[in-house]
Parts: C-alpha cells; structure tokens; sequence
C-alpha cells in the first residue's frame, strides 16, 4: 500500500440559483482534478446551488433543483473511482441543513451538515439553515425515490461522521467551523483523521487575505495532518466578492495555494501529500498523543477506495510554499475590479457609463473599469476561452479579440463630464485627460440648460427665485441649489447610458456607475438621488484615505501620471460659485466640519469597537490628547453623531457597491440600525459634558501651547471621581445614568423633566447646510 496522496481543492465561481452553471463548472472541476492526478476533489460551500439564494432557501424547488444536479454529477464516468464531495442544502426531517454530501462510484457515503452557522457582518445563515448539534451522532437519511433510483440505496448516514478509506482519514468541516471557539479539526486530529476539509464561502474585505491562510495554518500546525481549504470567487449575486485563496497546508505549512484574484471561473488547487509526515509530526508531539489516548471515536464511513498507489514511490510532496499577500492598493485595484466583471457578464449589459468628474472618487472609478479590461485581456491572452466568449458576448462582436486594454476600455467605458457654471477649468481638464489616457469614450455636456429650466419652474409657481449663498441666500435656498444640480447629473446620466450604445451602433444598454466612498456615505455627505445613486459602485465600500493611496498606486501601475494632480487637488464637489477669479470656493472637508482621516477614525470606533457617542468621546480624549483639548474631542464627536443621525436615512437608497471596508455603514446588510434618530443625542451628549466638566478645570485652554500630562489627567480624575462619590446632589458631575443625576436633575428642574444642559447642544452643531436642529 502507498502512502502519498494527490488531492484537489476546487475555487469556483458559482451563481445563485445558476443550476446549469454550476453544474458545468462542477464538472469541470472534476476533469481537471482527475488529468492533474487527484484521487480525491472537494470544493466550496453550497457550490451546487450557489451561496446567496438566501430566502429561495425556503423554496422546496431549490432544495429538488440541487438533487437533481448531484444525480447529473453521480452519474458521469469522469466521477468513476473518484472519491467527490459538493455543497448543497439538505432538507432532513423537515429542518434545512448546509451540507457536504460524499460520494463514490454512484454511492452517496455521507451527508455531513454544518454544526456551525455565521451569523456575523454580511453573513445571516441562521436565517436559511440551522445548524447539526447531535456531535460524533449519524442518522439515516431517506433518499429521494429519484437518487434512490440511481444509487440503490434508500437511505445514507447524515450526521457528524468521516470516511476511512484503506489508507486514511477523511474529516470535514464546513466554513465557520473554522472560525468557531470550538473548532471539530481538534477532536477529529485526536480521533486518528489525517485529512481536514473545509468547504468556504469567504469574501473579500481589505486586509482580510491572511486571516484565512493564518487560521487554516494554524490548525494543521497545532493538530498535525493536512487542512484542505476550498473556497468561493466572484459576485454570486451579492454585494460581496468571494475571494478564492484554496489553499492546502500540512503540519502548519501551506503546500499549495490558489490565486486571490482571478477571471477563471475554475481553478483547481493540486497538493501531494506524504502520510507518513503527518503520523510522524503528530507522534512527536507527546501531550497531543496522552490527549488523544482518552478523546472520543468519531463514527467512521468506512470506503473502499485507494487514494495513493503502490508505485507513488517517485511521486514528490508538495514542499512548504512562500505566501504573497496583496497590499490593500492591489486588493482594491483588483477586487471591484473582479467584482464589476462578474455584474456586467451577468447582468446583460454592454458596458458602463461613468459621470466623470475630475475628482478623486470618479477617477478611482474609472481605473477600476481599467484595470477589468487589464485582467480581461491578460486572461484572453493566457487562453481563457470563457473570458474571450463573456467579452464577445457583451459587445455583440463574435470576431473581436481585445489584445489591448485602452482600446477595450473605449469600447465598455463611457465617461462624461457634466460641467455646469460652476466647475472649473481645472476638473474639466483633468476629467479629459484621465479619460484619455485610460481609453474611455469620453463626452463633456453643460447641465445649466437643464437647471435654469427647473428653476424656471419654480420660479413660475412661487414667483420667488433661490440665491447661492454668495448672492444673499439663505442656507436652505444655498443647499437647494446644490442639489438640483447633482440630481440633474443622476437623470442625465440614466438618459445617456441607455441611449449612447445606440449612438455607437450597438445594442443594449449601459450600466450607471456611482463613485460616492465609504466614509461619505457615513457622514451623509452626498445628496440622496444625485450621481451617488446609480446601478453599482465599485468604491462604495472603500475609505477615501485607501482610495488616494489606490490612485498612487495605480499612477504608476497603470501609467496613468495625470493622477498625481487629481490626488494634489482638494476634493470639493464644485456645486457653489467660483471666485472672481474663477478658482474653488467650496471643498469637502471644509463642508463636512471634519477631516477624511477623522471621518475614517469615526467610523472604526463606531462600527469595530462598537462605541456609541460617549465611548467615542472617552477613547479619543486619550488618542487625540496631544493635538485636541477635551472640549475640542467632544466638539468633534457630537459633530460626527449629529450628523450620522440626520443623513443616516439615506443609507436605505446607497447604491450596491462591493463590500471591502470593515467600517461599511451599508444598511441592505451589513450595519444594522435604525434609519431616524433623535439628532439631538440629549442623554449621550450629557454623558460627554458631564465628564469635560471633570477634565476642564486642569486641562489648558485651546489657545495654549501646553498640553497636560497623563498623569495629570489620571490624577485629576481620581480627585474627581473623590468629589463625585461625596456630592450626591451635583447633577453636574454625575454620570446620566446614575441615581443622583436623576434625583439632582429632579430638583433642578422642580419636576420639569431633563435638565438644561441635556439639550444644550440644540442650535450649537450645524452640518454644511448651516441649520441648526
């Protein structure tokens, strides 16, 4: 008997509810994993039916669609004497399970449900499945009278179970079961399994990529023997992008590894692995053995199958392999990128159009869009037929082969600028050359037509005409006139995409691209239906500080050198007028009340460390303590809240955009809070004032150049918290939540409700608009 084994870890990229797709590249996956050598192939999670059906989990029909498949896969000589397993959802006893099914030679050997569901950030499992919670317990299964028909068998074990073949140990574990506390690789290292396989559905978020390779690392080299890792790729339907990276490792080294971006819709992951270094590595380690003379059996599926060969003598072991992590600029450059490829194949469209505005966030849009045609092109060059079918496909051209980047990028990117009275010559040029050097079909439109036209008809109504701000208006006349003209950029730029392929001769239509980032939408800072909303945003789920670090990047990656002006230009949204001499008046930051690395810091400690306003307050007191006094933090943090809570509506309308930020404030999924809030933050507020009340007296005005020391700060507030425990009546220097705040605001107030100071920050805080609430 041998005692190496070739193995194959699939990544492919499924569809929801793709039956005939996923079938295909299933399929695939096998075939190539059979020519490569491998005796045994498993992939990603749910590949059968597609990760994100999500509520068509409750539909008998996919739970019968996805038999239907795994009879197809059962069926084909190519699956003869090979040992497969794939992901689907199983319906047992009437509770619907997320499974791995194993089989061989037309003989279903188990069906193994997830005993770990994820129910965090965009993961909601225990909406669909619940998980197994009988452990080292198997049932049986009644087949469906159909798959009974093929497999002569009615029934199959379903439980928590592995499969011994003549040689060794097959264990299974299924996404979150990796990342669980209690992770099942342990028990079954202990209980003689030598091969673990997980079959994931893990996407992309920025500066995730080695989480997934440390942990799967982490538990061969802890438990000894081989971790295969299968995981999704592409834009199953969603707004996330899985991210690949199928990877083997042995005794706490990765053997082999799949690539993180990619246009193939199949990849497979091949490894040689030598059995006898697993049995030595783990027969070293002398606790692990005494541990595992006393842990429980796990019930063994036993298989009638060879993986290895008596003559596997001259076949050599993967050796430890060297990791390439990407930096977050090559994950943003090429994981929308991916992203995008996946939404315009499968949407049915010809192309994008992009309003183009000579900024920062349309420009990094745009380079998006190029570097797709960048990896399209690469991929046709290296043989990718169904890249080269997609692209024909998309452009209603069967005989066109795009060999160069630019010129592809002409032909699925419409870039537009739409000036107004407003905008300068600078943007304008800028957008130009950009378009230019990325190869985009570029247009320029005025919309001041289309705006003197609206007002006009106000104007005809009310008898009354709206002033900027610079002319004598008020702050609601001011802001009115800034957002008709980003709504008039949003109608015009649906007009456009649907009507210029008929331009160009060319049917179909186009898809809006948005370019409003991540820490925008937090703030609010954007207009609700203005070019924020379009059909998809590559950049929606990234920070503007990751943003002009991509465009650094890409300026020379790309040789793109007009980013370097972009990127030096102060980003502003050129809605109110220019100075006499014609230069910029309004800029972003100075529209927010809060810088972009503030803005970025907000949000972590918002949605990472989960602070509310007060949280805020106390952790940024300390980290901003050299360069803000208290009172300037507290300015800050009541600013920031006040103005998430006012425009937080409007993050029920963002544009799907691929999610890469672990700070998303993305409503459809991600960040789960109310839309309306009470703006004015009362409790919280006086919170924050009630401790200023104890930091002040010691700390130095603003226009100091003395800052305090830590020491002094901690030693004034054990003198404070001293007085607070003494002074019961002080509503003052008590903590909102205490009884004395409540008895002292009681007696302030002579039964009037809240104190004064829980709404003094009513008309103190203003956002752009310059109103108070």
């Amino acid at each position: 008997m041998g005692r190496k084994v070739t193995v194959a870890v699939a990544t492919l990229n499924q569809w929801a509810l793709d039956f005939e797709g996923n079938l295909a590249r299933i399929m695939q996956s096998i075939m190539e994993a059979r020519e490569l050598g491998a005796m045994y192939r498993t992939g990603p999670e749910l590949e059968v039916c597609g990760y994100s059906c999500e509520d068509h989990f409750k539909e008998p029909d996919t739970f019968l669609h996805s038999w239907e498949v795994l009879m197809e896969i059962m069926m084909s000589p190519i699956c003869t004497d090979m040992l497969i397993d794939v992901g689907m959802p199983v319906m047992h006893r009437n509770v619907a399970y997320n499974c791995r099914v194993a089989f061989l030679n037309r003989k279903i050997l188990l069906i193994r449900p997830k005993m770990a569901n994820c129910d965090d950030d965009n993961y909601r499992e225990t909406r669909w499945f619940t998980p197994w919670m009988k452990r080292l317990t198997t049932e049986d299964y009644f087949l469906p009278r159909m798959v009974s028909k093929v497999t002569g068998q009615n029934t199959a074990p379903f439980g928590d179970a592995v499969i011994a073949t003549k040689e060794t140990v097959i264990g299974f574990e299924i996404c979150e079961e990796l990342w669980n506390v209690r992770s099942p690789h342990i028990d079954m290292s202990l209980s003689g399994v030598e091969i673990i396989v997980n079959s994931s559905g893990s996407y992309m978020e920025l500066r995730k990529a080695h989480i997934v390779t440390d942990l799967i690392r982490n538990a061969s080299f802890k438990a000894g023997g081989a971790y295969l890792f299968s995981n999704l790729r592409g834009c199953d339907g969603q707004r996330t992008w899985f991210n690949g990276c199928s990877a083997v490792a042995l005794n706490g080294e990765v053997i082999a590894r799949g690539k993180q971006f990619s246009l193939q819709d199949v990849e497979i992951t091949i490894a040689t692995i030598d059995l006898e270094d697993i049995r030595s590595y783990r027969g070293a380690m002398r606790s692990r053995c005494t541990t595992a003379a006393s842990c429980p059996t796990y019930p063994r599926i036993v298989c009638d199958l060879e993986l290895s060969t008596e003559g596997d003598i001259f076949k050599i072991p993967n050796p430890p392999m060297k990791i390439h992590y990407n930096t977050p600029e090559e994950e943003i450059a090429y994981g929308p990128a991916c992203w995008l490829w996946d939404y315009l194949r499968r949407s049915g469209q010809g192309g994008f159009f992009l309003p183009l505005s000579g900024g920062v966030d349309s420009s990094c849009s745009a380079t998006i869009v190029h570097s797709m045609c960048r990896l399209i092109v690469q991929a046709i060059v290296s043989g990718d037929e169904q890249v080269l079918s997609d692209v024909r496909k998309i452009l209603g051209d069967p005989d066109y082969t795009p060999d160069y980047a630019p010129a592809l990028c002409n032909r699925l990117l419409v870039t537009c600028f739409m000036g107004s009275v407003n905008s300068s010559r600078e943007t304008r040029q800028r957008a130009s050359i950009l378009s230019n050097q990325l190869g985009s079909y570029h247009i320029e439109i005025n919309i001041d037509t289309a705006i003197n036209a609206i007002l006009g008809i106000f104007h005809a109504v009310t008898g009354l005409t709206p002033k900027f701000k610079k002319h004598g208006g008020c702050p609601r006349q001011n802001l009115a006139l800034q957002n008709i003209q980003s709504r008039c950029r949003m109608v015009l730029a649906y007009l456009f995409a649907q009507l210029m392929l008929w331009v160009r001769n060319r049917p179909g239509g186009l898809l809006v691209l948005g370019s409003a980032n991540v820490d925008e939408a937090l703030r609010g800072y954007l207009t609700k239906y203005d070019c924020s909303s379009a059909d998809v945003n590559p950049i929606g789920g990234v920070s503007k500080t990751d943003l002009k670090k991509f465009l650094i990047y890409a300026k020379d990656k790309f040789n793109l050198p007009i980013l370097e002006e972009i990127i030096d230009a102060p980003p502003t949204a050129e809605l109110e007028p220019l100075s006499e001499g014609g230069h910029l008046q309004q800029t972003d930051e100075q529209d927010m009340g809060m810088t972009y690395a503030e803005l970025s810091e907000f949000g972590r400690l918002r949605k990472q460390s989960f602070c509310g306003p007060y949280g805020m307050f106390c952790k940024l007191v300390a980290t901003w303590k050299n360069d803000l006094s208290p009172k300037e933090v507290a300015d800050k943090v009541k600013h920031f809240f006040r103005c998430y809570a006012i425009n937080r509506h409007k993050m029920t309308v963002l544009t799907p955009s691929v999610h890469a930020e672990s700070y998303s404030p993305d409503d459809n999924r991600f960040d789960h809070r109310p839309f309306l809030y009470r703006a004015n933050w009362s409790w919280q507020f006086k919170a924050i004032d009630d401790e200023l009340d104890k930091l002040m007296p010691i700390y130095t005005s603003s226009t100091s150049q003395m800052r305090p020391s830590t020491d002094d700060l901690m030693s004034h507030t054990e003198i404070c918290e001293s007085t607070h425990r003494s002074s019961h009546l002080d509503s003052k220097n008590s903590s909102p939540l205490s009884c004395s705040s409540i008895e002292g605001t009681k007696k302030t107030n002579m039964g009037s409700g809240y104190s004064k100071v829980h709404v003094n920050v009513l008309g103190k805080i203003k956002d752009r608009t310059g109103i108070p609430v």
